[in-house]
């Protein structure tokens, strides 16, 4: 279900694709990005606006709205640590 500030957000995005993004990321790479895909086009700034706002939104669903940014669409809870996927150690002298 969407909040009201995810409506307005919305609104915003249909009105200026980088302001919604400032909104959501503040000055980041994301926010470049989508000034220059809007300078492109007006429909790819768009669907970037968008596609960041769907991102917010699942995120919020998943974690329960205590969610912070991390860049590139990716969202994690406020209180939680960023998962990071380390491969196990070598084997030296293991025999198959």
């Amino acid at each position: 279900m969407s909040s009201g500030a995810d409506i307005i957000l919305i609104l915003v995005a249909l009105i200026f694709p980088p302001a919604a993004v400032a909104f959501i990321t503040g000055c980041s790479c994301d926010l470049m990005i989508n000034i220059l895909l809007t300078l492109l086009g007006y429909l790819p700034g768009h669907i970037h606006a968008f596609w960041l706002i769907y991102k917010k939104m699942k995120a919020e669903e998943r974690y329960g709205g205590q969610v912070r940014y991390t860049g590139n669409g990716e969202w994690i809870p406020k209180q939680g640590q960023p998962i990071v996927y380390q491969p196990p150690p070598p084997q030296y002298g293991a025999t198959q």
